[in-house]
């Protein structure tokens, strides 16, 4: 195992975009984590580490193996290994049955399940060798009901869902808290602002608000462990 280079725990966060990804990075942080950043696009990421004290920002798709792999062996020599894993990445066209392409299924499911596989088989082994850890999964509606647009999106989330269940009662009772985050709403994001620019601020799921459920997550007693959490405004209509 790499000796850390930095006294603090760390936190890895998978798909680090201006909404849910930064949010998480500063919460973090701000929690006393040094924290590593992974986005499939460096520049964001990049500019936002020079910005988050102990955060550094790293490249990679996490829907290929090999270059998880590499990514992962950096950060382990860059900070040691991860107290944290956030899996955040996801992609998706929406879209119904008849419209869907092949390749938009295939890369809505790698990215989310098979990205989810790939990141949380880096860390459970210093995991468990530690005796402690979290992985905390931010999931979607979708994970559970598949409305007629989301034939590509709804599978990959809902593979990821039940992949993040199957991995909680495995790793639970070696001390891996694993544990998955329903975001029921819309983000709020330029672009989701920009498309719905009549809706209320208090119609928005804001970023920092999950962050916050994350990282309580994290610090819940493992006498009271959270696997499935939803979270939606509350106007949301459910």
């Amino acid at each position: 195992m790499t000796a850390k280079s930095t006294t603090k725990p760390l936190c890895v966060v998978v798909g680090v975009g201006p909404g849910n990804g930064a949010a998480l990075s500063r919460c973090f942080a701000e929690a006393g984590y040094a924290v590593a950043m992974i986005a499939r696009s460096p520049d964001f990421a990049a500019d936002l580490a020079g910005q988050i004290d102990g955060a550094r920002a790293y490249a990679c798709d996490v829907a290929d193996a090999d270059a998880v792999a590499s990514v992962f062996a950096s950060i382990r020599a860059d900070l040691g290994e991860a107290d944290v894993l956030v899996m955040n990445a996801g992609t998706g066209t929406w879209g119904s049955v008849e419209q869907i392409t092949p390749a938009d299924f295939e890369n809505a499911w790698r990215t989310s399940a098979l990205g989810t596989l790939l990141v949380s088989q880096q860390v459970i082994p210093a995991m468990k060798q530690a005796g402690h850890g979290a992985i905390i999964v931010i999931g979607a509606t979708a994970a559970l009901r598949g409305m007629p647009t989301t034939a590509a999106v709804a599978p990959g989330k809902a593979a990821q869902r039940i992949l993040a269940e199957s991995m909680a009662r495995s790793l639970g009772p070696v001390g891996i808290h694993v544990a998955i985050l329903i975001l029921d709403g819309v983000v709020d994001l330029p672009k989701t602002r920009a498309y719905m620019p009549d809706k209320p601020d208090e119609f928005f799921i804001k970023p920092a608000a999950v962050a916050q459920a994350a990282l309580t997550l994290v610090r819940q007693d493992r006498s009271a462990w959270s696997f499935q959490t939803e979270l939606r405004p509350f106007g949301e209509k459910w």
